[in-house]
């Protein structure tokens, strides 16, 4: 009990430090809302990104914002779906919350937990991401980060897509498309 509640307490304190580390000074970074369990998802969500390629700083320095989706589930038996919440952010402030969601059709079978980020490479990009039900194809245009992964990569159609993935297998030769959902906050 005395151990839970220690790391109860200092948990928000060890997350503001590693922010602290992560975020050199001079780099512009998003800052979250420490009661909000979505922005903190969102904020690991790109220290993973970050750790696990720095190459990919290059995205977040020159978009014009991007959208991050934490925690996307993924499963399917011949028929198969995803779903996941996560926010945009410009100017390294929340911009609004967005939704992804997939369905796919096909040999497929199993389970998948992903994070997945969208960069926009510039406010064409991105407005028409906040003004359409964005869409495209499920995997055309998403890269699996690695360790310099990002050096290579470059925008496609205004966007540039990453994934990691986070645990789970799934087996699949489907076809299917994502459609994207955007409400501000402003």
């Amino acid at each position: 009990p005395q151990t839970m509640k220690f790391i109860t307490k200092i948990t928000p304190v060890l997350i503001l430090l590693a922010f602290a580390a992560i975020n050199a000074p001079g780099v512009k970074a998003f800052e979250p809302d420490l009661s909000s369990e979505i922005q903190l998802d969102v904020k690991r969500a790109i220290l993973q990104i970050r750790n696990r390629d720095p190459s990919v700083q290059k995205f977040f320095d020159n978009s014009a914002g991007y959208a991050i989706f934490p925690n996307v589930g993924k499963g399917g038996f011949m028929i198969g779906g995803a779903y996941g919440r996560g926010l945009v952010i410009v100017n390294e402030q929340v911009d609004g919350d967005t939704s992804v969601s997939q369905l796919s059709i096909g040999a497929q079978i199993g389970g998948q937990k992903y994070s997945l980020y969208i960069f926009f490479k510039d406010q064409v990009a991105l407005e028409r991401f906040k003004r359409e039900n964005f869409e495209f194809s499920a995997q055309a245009s998403a890269v699996a980060v690695t360790s310099g992964a990002a050096a290579t990569t470059s925008y496609d159609n205004g966007v540039a897509v990453f994934t990691i993935s986070d645990g789970g297998l799934m087996a699949e030769a489907s076809i299917g498309g994502q459609r994207f959902t955007y409400e501000s906050r402003n």
